[in-house]
Parts: structure tokens; sequence; C-alpha cells
């Protein structure tokens, strides 16, 4: 095949994978929209809905990771906590440096069967997003605006809200705030030095008021925290394109279980806790890079089947009358319909372009950054 056979087969994948992404994530959202009848009448079934129609949107996510680019994902973890995986409530603490480890993230949940019910602290502006943030609505996701003065009332309501939660849950957050890059650490190491904190090499400093206050209203219902450091070998640099483009990456997770009697109650001796942590964690990193592996025994959790089946099924589902309308349109010959098209083509490659775009760390959030503005004023 020609190079620009080649490009014009990978530019069509990504328009039917996104095709049928956007379109089943709208009409599960427009289902999610009717289950709201079922709140004031029976609050634990609208729940149990809304993690099954959420899985159905954030494993097509896991199967492009897991099944179209065959992406390996090795976990480093002691074997007697393996068995407790999937079976209690976490709060799940990523390392947040590359474009695909919120997929990494959603990876592990899958393999231990918490996908649908997994949750994070976000950003409020997702929360109108169409799609993933629509679907987070209806998973009763903590989201803030990152002015800790105005989200603790809020964050702290909702997350008491989670005690009673039907279904296993983990409660995945990323401490440092922001995606790492050099310019962050380096405003982030300045902070440390002003506040008297311990410098790290590979992390950003931690952000720990939402910990804490996460660790409060989850104390009794969740079990543990699940310490999380990602590597990938061979100094990959994984993205999203690279990932729809089917690129194959090898990932490495090291998952340490700290039962959560070990994490203490008062905030300022939980913030000590979470520094403290993070030094570990540039610790362990730092031994990755040195050796290419983490102080732990490898296991490769299985796959499950259902990423790839529920991915089958909406792809049946719309491809058909997609390629019936296709063949219509061209049939008809009639220049306004090709037209149409056209524009409705140009339009998902700017949409694909988008997707990917809010993935990539050079065009990440500039929240790591206001910390040393604001010092300067």
């Amino acid at each position: 095949m020609d190079i620009v056979g080649f490009l014009k087969s990978q530019f069509i994948c990504h328009l039917l994978i996104c095709y049928i992404f956007i379109v089943s994530g709208l009409i599960i959202n427009f289902i999610q929209l009717f289950t709201l009848i079922l709140w004031p009448i029976n609050k634990q079934l609208f729940r149990r809905i809304n993690c099954r129609l959420a899985y159905c949107i954030s494993s097509q996510m896991v199967m492009l990771l897991e099944w179209w680019s065959g992406t390996d994902c090795t976990l480093y973890t002691d074997p007697e906590s393996y068995h407790k995986y999937g079976k209690e409530n976490a709060i799940v603490i990523l390392n947040h440096n590359f474009e695909i480890d919120f997929l990494c993230g959603w990876n592990f949940c899958e393999r231990f069967g918490v996908l649908g019910s997994s949750k994070v602290l976000a950003k409020k502006e997702l929360s109108y997003m169409p799609i993933i943030g629509w679907m987070w609505y209806f998973l009763e996701i903590v989201f803030c605006k990152r002015k800790w003065e105005e989200d603790r009332k809020t964050v702290m309501q909702k997350l008491l809200n989670l005690r009673d939660y039907p279904e296993n849950f983990w409660f995945l957050i990323h401490c440092e705030g922001t995606r790492f890059t050099e310019q962050k650490h380096q405003i982030s190491m300045q902070v440390a030095e002003a506040k008297g904190l311990p410098k790290l090499k590979y992390h950003l400093l931690p952000r720990t008021k939402g910990f804490a206050v996460t660790v409060q209203c989850l104390r009794n219902v969740v079990s543990a925290v699940y310490d999380s450091t990602l590597n990938f070998r061979n100094n990959e640099n994984p993205t999203l394109l690279g990932v729809l483009n089917g690129k194959k990456y090898h990932a490495d997770l090291y998952v340490r279980r700290i039962p959560l009697e070990e994490v203490p109650e008062d905030e300022q001796e939980c913030s000590n806790w979470l520094h403290k942590l993070y030094q570990e964690k540039d610790a362990f990193q730092e031994e990755y890079y040195r050796t290419g592996t983490y102080p732990a025994v490898p296991i490769v959790p299985p796959r499950r089947p259902w990423t790839l089946l529920n991915w089958l099924f909406w792809a049946l589902l719309l491809l058909y009358p997609l390629f019936k309308l296709l063949i219509n349109m061209f049939n008809s010959g009639s220049s306004l319909t090709l037209a149409s098209f056209g524009f409705v083509i140009v339009m998902a490659s700017v949409g694909v372009r988008w997707m990917i775009g809010v993935t990539e760390i050079n065009k990440g959030s500039t929240y790591g950054n206001n910390d040393i503005k604001q010092k300067r004023k």
C-alpha cells in the first residue's frame, strides 16, 4: 500500500471510530437523561443503571488501548493485595506524566471490574462536555472549580453522597492537580522551596487539601489507598493519536495497597503523609529509570472480553445505517448532498483533532503555572 493509501485508510479508521464513539455516546447520554425519573423513586437503581450505561462509553476508550493498539499493561504489586482489587472501595492516587495516563487508569479499573463505577475529581468545565462530561454528571462525579475556598463545601457534599453507593468504586485522583511538564515542575519546586518542603525530581508538589477531604469524607467506606505509579518501557512517549493509529505501547504500573487506617485523620498530618508518599513515589521512579522494573511481583491481569463486545455491538448497530445513507447519497448525485457530506467529513476531522488535542501535554492545563504568578503579585 502506498503512503497516500495508508494515510487515507488511517483517516477513515479514525472517522469511523469517532463516529461510533460520538453517536453511541450521545444515544447513551439521552438514555441517561430519562433515568433521572428513577432518582426520587429508587436512587440505588438509578445508580446501578448509570454504572452500566457509563461502562458502554468508557469501555470504548479502553477497547482502543487493549484491543486496537494491543498495548501491554503489566501490574507490579503484592500478590496478597492483588486478590483484594475490585472487591473493595479504594482511593487511587495516580501520577500525571503521560498523555494517556487517564486511559491506563481506566484500564486498571476495567481489569478488576470497576470501570463503570469509577469516580474522579474533575474540573468543572468538563461537566459541560458532551458524552464524557455528561456521563460523569450521571455518575455523580465530583467536579471542582480549582478555587478551594469555593470548592470545599461542594466537594465535601458530593463525596458524602457516595457513602451509600451500591457498587464497589475506585476514586481516581491526580494529587498533582495538572499534568507534569518541565515548566510546571520548575514552578512547583520553587513553591516547595518557599514552603520548606523536600523537592521532587519526577513529580509536581501534591495538592493536599483535596486528598485530605476525600479521605475524611470516605473514611469507613473506602478500605485502602492504592498508590499507583505509571511508566512506559524504552522511554516510550505514548499519545492518544498513537493509540488511534494502532501503535502498541508497553506500560508498567506499580500499585501499593495502603490500608486507610494508616492515613492520619488530622488534616495537617494527612498533608504531611501525602508529601512523604510523593517522596517515596519519586524514589520508585528513580529505581525504575535505573533498573527498568519496580520492587514488586509483575502480574498481567487477564483482558476481559466485554470492552470488545460492547464496541462490536455499537459498530454493528451504527455502521449499517451509515453505509446505507452514504450509498443513497452517492446514488442521488445531488451536488448539494455531496457538499453536505464533505462538510460533515471536515467537521468530523476537526472533531478528531480536538479530542486528541485535549490530551496533548503541550496543550494541557495552565493550572500549575498560576502559583508563581500569584507569588509575584
